[in-house]
């Protein structure tokens, strides 16, 4: 997995993953969350277009984020999923959780 930060001047992060969130990335992916944070954002949007796959260990990544941002006052919203991502969301009913938006610019309106 690739990864890309954008800080955004309200006190959010916008991550752009690229490739696969599994085992081997979703521990990244968690302390980057953790950093964010802790740097004062805890306004987290997870932009999923360019993700091929995403399984159990990357949601854990998603749910850590989402506990983390919340204790500091914020939230973690998805953006753009593509179809593997949206069904494995709906499947583990986590999309009532972490309702997907269409764009990055939905997901930081929360529209």
């Amino acid at each position: 997995m690739q990864l890309t930060i954008d800080a955004q001047t309200d006190g959010a992060a916008v991550f752009r993953p690229v490739g696969r969130i599994d085992l081997i990335s979703s521990a990244e992916l968690k302390q980057r969350f953790a950093e964010a944070v802790e740097q004062g954002r805890p306004r987290l949007i997870v932009d999923l277009g360019d993700v091929s796959f995403i399984d159990s260990s990357g949601l854990g990544a998603l749910i850590s984020g989402l506990k983390a941002a919340r204790a500091a006052g914020g939230y973690l919203r998805i953006a753009r999923p593509n179809d593997q991502a949206r069904l494995i969301l709906e499947l583990t009913t986590l999309h009532r959780v972490l309702p997907p938006y269409g764009s990055i610019e939905e997901a930081l309106a929360g529209a």
